[in-house]
């Protein structure tokens, strides 16, 4: 197992660095002083779309695919440490157009989409475009299990008509946001992995209705949001199902694996920023007579934090390896672990970060605050931590349990 860049991943975490620290970090402050913040709508800073064309121009475009035909060709290790590179600031995944959850929206339409879905829908998110949501998690059922799903995708003769309710759709306050994916319940009485269907669906199509968009910890999270989206008979083309009825189950599965490394590098980027931040602040604030890195159990605390970062880094690479060497199924465990591990470390760092900035840590002047909720939530997204334990415990035994 070796963990030594290649050599194209080299030449990109080069490039990555320089562009992130000339143009996207210094334009933070403007970006977010321009953005329209509370009630919707809400706007796409200026900066955002010239930075876009110039990462563009620089060939930092859509770094996530890891074939040449739509992307650069970079396995998961090889991108790993790009997207801990751009976790670092929350402008820069739609910067590079590897924001989530466009990205897994556009793995989709390339492994399971039509030519048609694809010319129609694939090719404007490749370019950046248009943006998208993902509509699976429902308030009324543990959406953790897809197969609970209880909102429908009922096909009657050419058409699919949707009905439900959908929230923590992520990107659906976007002003760019054009499509949706939605899952539903198809037919009840198949085998259970085979019931439920995924459909595209426009934004505006008649009967799809943003019902309020979910604060988190006070912040709506401008421009991207997490809605509440109601579905109220839509009717959509039969061909607008990916792949065909009865496959969302399979889709969904399908579309996790690589999101899971994506997420889980970011947020160590985000722990990374801030226990610099933390180091920064305990060298140069004095109390008590002393710095604060020389007061009480700080020194431990620093040294924990990055050993800590370092492990769920170590992880999160072995299990990207493992995707590019044996598939998703031979990664299961080490996908879970580090979705369990990466999260919590970075919730423990930043946290640490807050309490040695003091009052300073809770405030917008500085990035620790939205970067606490988002390790926090992150904790929840794509499964929550007792899930993916559950399933660890689960692949553990079986190696016992065949003896």
């Amino acid at each position: 197992m070796d963990f030594a860049h290649s050599p194209k991943a080299r030449d990109y975490i080069q490039r990555l660095n320089t562009f992130m620290n000339d143009e996207v970090l210094p334009n933070e402050a403007g970006y977010f002083k321009s953005l329209v913040r509370g009630a919707r709508p809400w706007n796409i800073p200026a900066i955002t779309e010239d930075l876009k064309a110039k990462a563009r121009t620089a060939g930092l475009w859509n770094l996530f695919l890891p074939d040449q035909e739509h992307g650069v060709g970079l396995t998961n290790t090889e991108y790993a440490p790009l997207a801990e590179i751009m976790g670092r600031s929350f402008m820069a995944p739609e910067i590079f157009n590897c924001n989530a959850p466009d990205t897994g929206n556009m793995e989709v339409l390339i492994q399971y989409g039509s030519r048609e879905q694809q010319d129609m829908w694939l090719k404007p998110l490749l370019a950046g475009t248009i943006r998208s949501a993902f509509c699976m998690t429902e308030p009324d059922v543990a959406s953790s299990d897809a197969t609970n799903i209880q909102a429908t995708a009922t096909v009657s003769g050419n058409e699919v008509i949707l009905n439900g309710r959908k929230w923590w759709s992520t990107g659906i306050g976007h002003p760019a946001c054009r499509i949706l994916i939605f899952m539903g319940l198809t037919d009840p009485s198949a085998p259970r992995h085979r019931q439920h269907s995924m459909v595209l669906v426009p934004l505006d199509a008649p009967g799809v209705r943003i019902e309020r968009m979910l604060p988190v910890f006070g912040d709506l999270d401008e421009p991207y949001g997490h809605g509440e989206v109601s579905f109220t008979d839509v009717h959509m083309p039969l061909d607008y199902i990916i792949a065909g009825p009865g496959r969302g189950f399979e889709i969904a599965q399908g579309r996790l694996g690589p999101g899971r490394i994506h997420h889980c590098m970011r947020v160590i980027g985000a722990a990374e920023r801030a226990f610099e931040l933390l180091c920064k602040r305990a060298l140069t604030r004095v109390a008590f007579g002393k710095p604060l890195a020389m007061l009480g159990g700080n020194g431990d605390i620093i040294a924990n934090g990055r050993m800590a970062i370092e492990q769920a880094r170590l992880l999160t690479l072995k299990a990207a390896w493992m995707m590019d060497t044996v598939g998703v199924k031979g990664a299961m465990s080490e996908i879970s672990q580090i979705k369990v591990v990466a999260p919590n470390v970075a919730q423990a760092v930043i946290d640490q970060a807050i309490q040695i900035h003091g009052g300073a840590g809770l405030t917008e002047d500085l990035p620790l605050a939205a970067l606490f909720a988002y390790a926090r939530t992150l904790r929840l997204a794509d499964g929550p931590d007792e899930v993916h334990r559950r399933l660890i415990a689960k692949l553990e035994m079986r190696k016992y349990m065949s003896r």
